[in-house]
């Protein structure tokens, strides 16, 4: 492959990136009432959708558009605030493209495809020779730069980004099969029995929802599709298998080629689509050496950041220990007197005297009272915990209150508590 990296750049400096985020994420249960999936918060300060608008910059792909249509003020509002720092004199741009039902039919987004297919008109403007759609609801560090120089050097029409998966979770992904030279030969949608990867009984390989297309390429097709009445306009579900179908050059790209910072040897890709997945990858990160490295001066992921005070840390006394332990703790908290383990506190948490708060994720703007005790939970932005709480200890009891996870994960949100807001999270 060539890594030449003037032929890499002049590769992202001709491409689009479409970042799909009108998702609402269902199995996040409450975290997505408000806000669409890749604007809930994640690692202490950033939100989902920072990982892959900081892939395509670090990448160098800076011409962006962004995708909305559920709950989209508090995405749109982040972007604003955060990543409004490219420079338009080198035709550097982020754009909102928001579901305006611009076509005749006059219907919002239908699907990924007919959401690109709905702007159309603005991609053409700005004539990019390759559009790289991509999905804003995934944790991954990613350089497009390698993908890209796969596509045209294969002389692909459609490149997919794949990734090996047990099979037992394969059922949730397009699932494929390809030849001695990555072409792909099969992919089938959310498959119900996956077929596993020949020689590794117990592996599948799945698309990651990203994909390189020639554009004029892209154009056509989508058209067609949009023509075509049985079809529901998606791209895992009809697009990319009446490709494959038709024997067009459609090629699959290793994951673990293109990733950055991989730990052990291993890709890492999270979709945290579930309050369980969504938690564990958040509490991963406080451990010794995470799978995922946020410390990577190479590769960084930028977001809104507010100016904030250092986190603080009050009282030495014996029954009242303000402290933090295998825990991150972001600016503006105050743990006043109070145990924290294990766990994660986006900005301005405040944690009051006689508590204890173990292998939980606190999002901002939390404040906990005093001698509450928290265990294995994710509490809402917002979120006022009253004095002597304690969750996390006896599931029955917790969920005639809140919502708990087959895994034992509970949620709180302000609702829940019976607690009014006033904002767009």
């Amino acid at each position: 492959m060539n890594n030449n990296p003037r032929f890499v750049s002049t590769l992202t400096r001709n491409t689009l990136a479409l970042i799909l985020a009108g998702g609402r994420g269902t199995r996040l249960k409450n975290l997505t009432d408000w806000r669409a999936k890749p604007a809930v918060p994640f690692g202490g300060k950033f939100r989902i959708i920072d990982f892959t608008l900081s892939n395509c910059v670090n990448s160098g792909v800076r011409r962006i558009g962004v995708v909305t249509q559920y709950k989209a003020q508090s995405l749109i509002r982040h972007i604003q605030r955060g990543w409004s720092f490219l420079d338009g004199r080198f035709h550097e741009f982020i754009e909102l493209l928001p579901a305006q039902q611009r076509t005749e039919e006059g219907t919002w987004y239908q699907g990924t495809a007919d959401a690109v297919f709905q702007n159309l008109d603005i991609i053409r403007t700005h004539n990019p020779s390759y559009v790289l759609v991509l999905g804003g609801d995934h944790i991954y560090k990613m350089d497009y730069g390698q993908i890209l120089a796969e596509h045209v050097e294969k002389q692909a029409d459609l490149t997919i980004a794949c990734l090996e998966v047990p099979i037992e979770d394969a059922s949730a992904f397009g699932v494929m099969a390809v030849d001695n030279d990555s072409r792909i030969t099969n992919f089938t949608e959310k498959p119900a029995h996956p077929a596993p990867i020949p020689g590794k009984p117990g592996h599948a390989l799945i698309s990651m929802g990203i994909y390189v297309f020639n554009a004029k390429f892209l154009y056509e097709q989508l058209i067609l599709d949009h023509d075509m009445n049985q079809s529901s306009h998606d791209f895992g579900k009809d697009v990319i298998p009446r490709l494959v179908a038709s024997n067009i050059q459609v090629y699959a790209h290793r994951f673990q080629n293109s990733c950055v910072n991989m730990a052990s040897g291993v890709p890492y890709w999270r979709d945290v689509g579930t309050v369980d997945a969504y938690w564990e990858a958040n509490i991963d990160l406080t451990t010794i050496t995470p799978d995922l490295n946020l410390y990577d001066e190479d590769w960084p992921i930028w977001t809104y950041q507010e100016q904030l005070p250092p986190a603080k840390f009050v009282f030495d006394d014996n029954d009242r220990r303000g402290q933090a332990l295998d825990s991150m703790v972001s600016g503006g908290c105050i743990i006043s007197g109070a145990t924290v383990r294990r766990s994660l506190l986006f900005s301005n948490v405040q944690v009051r005297c006689f508590s204890t708060i173990e292998d939980s994720v606190i999002l901002p703007d939390v404040s906990i009272g005093r001698y509450v005790h928290l265990r294995q939970v994710v509490v809402e932005k917002e979120c006022q915990i009253p004095e002597g709480l304690e969750i996390g200890f006896d599931p029955v009891a917790d969920k005639k209150h809140f919502y708990v996870t087959d895994n034992g994960i509970t949620l709180i949100t302000p609702e829940m508590l019976r607690q009014q807001i006033h904002y767009t999270r």
